[in-house]
């Protein structure tokens, strides 16, 4: 365990066990990095650098947007800081810039945690332990969330995690998403409707490569085996990389390649996110998960090279 003061995403915990190395962050309690036999499995990015486009974060209590930061719950209205000003949208939850406590560490996993407190546009109380382990099957991302507050509270968890590719070019690699259905956006990235994926560019229900898709999709419909869906990422030269994640905990996944296109800066990557629900999901409730007081979610995801 090492530990930067000055680094911007604060003090960083990492574990070195067998071929795999990681390291989890103070600020975000996110995955900053892991690399198995020396070479890099996330494209994340270094100690000395701040967390840009989501890397690894954790995205608490909501994941993607909420529209105008505006909702209704409990017969109230409420109004989020906007934290995506182009789009006019609050973004990606609350706790990515917060910082996280070490709750515990073992030659094989780090547990971090996180309480939520009330503030602008948010009531409740939520106490979260995220623990990232390393097997030789892979990484293992284990989240409970619970309401240690007085009232129901609406909920929503996303993981953020990228999928290194190294110098290949995007439009070469392969992606396997074995979804029947994608949400439709608009031009804020705002959900219009959830549509099959028959006979769209969005269809990668059997592996290819991206080509020229610029992918930022949600899907969903997943196919289950073993009550696990799993998205492939296979990059020329490197080996293929599975995410996946327990489908009754995450309905949804975003896969995004937008960071992985030739004029982005740092490591290139394709984002996979476990999510709970869509973008927006406080306002059409779909998929959204209410806790009620003294009630625990938890979910798990995973990574897998082969």
């Amino acid at each position: 365990m090492s530990s930067r003061e000055t680094s911007p995403t604060g003090t960083q915990w990492s574990v070195s066990s067998g071929p795999d190395e990681f390291t989890v962050v103070e600020v975000g309690g996110g995955l900053r990095a892991w690399n198995r036999a020396g070479v890099d499995v996330l494209a994340g990015y270094s100690a000395d650098s701040p967390c840009t486009s989501g890397r690894g974060q954790q995205l608490i209590p909501w994941p993607n947007r909420i529209r105008d930061g505006r909702y209704a719950f409990d017969g109230a209205e409420r109004q989020l800081p906007l934290t995506e000003v182009e789009h006019h949208n609050a973004s990606h939850g609350l706790v990515r810039w917060a910082p996280w406590r070490l709750v515990d560490r073992t030659d094989t996993s780090i547990t971090v945690g996180h309480r939520l407190f009330p503030q602008p546009g948010w009531d409740w109380h939520l106490e979260t332990t995220t623990m990232y382990a390393v097997t030789p099957e892979g990484l293992t991302v284990t989240t409970r969330v619970a309401n240690v507050g007085e009232k129901p509270a609406p909920f929503g968890y996303g993981a953020h995690p990228y999928v290194a590719i190294g110098d290949a070019p995007v439009e070469e690699v392969e992606v396997q998403i074995p979804a029947e259905c994608f949400v439709e956006v608009d031009d804020r990235l705002l959900p219009t409707r959830t549509t099959s994926v028959e006979g769209s560019v969005f269809d990668f229900r059997e592996r290819k490569a991206i080509g020229a898709q610029r992918l930022d999709t949600a899907y969903t419909d997943l196919s289950v085996v073993d009550g696990r869906w799993t998205i492939t990422v296979a990059t020329p030269g490197r080996a293929q990389v599975e995410v996946w994640g327990e489908a009754a905990a995450f309905p949804w996944a975003q896969v995004f390649s937008g960071k992985a296109e030739a004029d982005q800066s740092g490591e290139h990557g394709i984002a996979v996110e476990p999510m709970t629900c869509p973008a927006d999901a406080f306002n059409s409730g779909d998929s959204l998960v209410v806790l009620e007081p003294g009630q625990t979610w938890q979910g798990v995801w995973g990574i897998s090279p082969r």
